[in-house]
């Protein structure tokens, strides 16, 4: 079954977009819950993005550098 991961809420007091600074897993990793997928920045912070599920890393749709909105799809999970 394939699970869609998307940019969660970054907070109030925060932007409601975000920049991919850099993939921490690959297409083709097995990744489990909570392992981080992509590190994430705005213009106050950075965080990382941990996967909700184990599963394998199927798709990556965005990409380094792209700008994304709260609640996109940025890559899928095959669980």
């Amino acid at each position: 079954m394939q699970y869609e991961v998307t940019l969660p809420s970054l907070g109030d007091d925060l932007d409601e977009m975000a920049r991919v600074s850099i993939w921490l897993a690959d297409e083709g990793d097995i990744v489990n819950e909570n392992d981080d997928l992509v590190e994430m920045v705005t213009d106050k912070a950075a965080f990382t993005i941990p996967s909700p599920k184990s599963g394998t890393l199927v798709q990556k749709l965005v990409d380094e550098e792209d700008e994304v909105k709260v609640g996109d799809v940025i890559c899928i999970l095959e669980i």
